[in-house]
């Protein structure tokens, strides 16, 4: 058993698996915030005259969708590789979780809009 794990070590190239596993948080740190983008456009622009600006989106949610973005896939490729031993699954693995995890943001996160002035119960 042992002699199977050195020869798997020996075929793998630590260096190459590095570089996927950069090149994947990469594909992540991209992906989910043009994922995010047009969910956030009315907290950036403001809508009707400005009124729904948050530029929080900015400065507090821009910076977490990229970390995840980057961390989900990486954190993936990492277990991945240490549990299944075959880079190509491991890659497919990392991929499907950055699909469920962009997923899971457009679904769960939508900014907070608030009411427009024409909006109420009126006169």
């Amino acid at each position: 058993m042992g002699e199977r794990t050195a020869e798997r070590a020996k075929r793998t190239n630590p260096r190459a698996e590095g570089c996927a596993g950069c090149l994947l948080a990469g594909l992540g740190a991209t992906a989910a915030p043009l994922a995010w983008a047009p969910h956030a456009a009315i907290s950036i622009d403001g809508g009707l005259e400005g009124h729904a600006r948050d530029l929080s989106v900015l400065f507090v949610d821009l910076p977490l969708v990229v970390l995840g973005g980057a961390l989900v896939p990486l954190l993936t490729w990492a277990l991945a590789t240490r549990w299944v031993h075959r880079p190509w699954l491991a890659a497919l693995l990392s991929l499907a979780a950055l699909a469920l995890a962009v997923w899971e943001l457009t679904e769960w996160w939508t900014p907070g809009v608030p009411p427009g002035p024409g909006d109420g119960p009126g006169i």
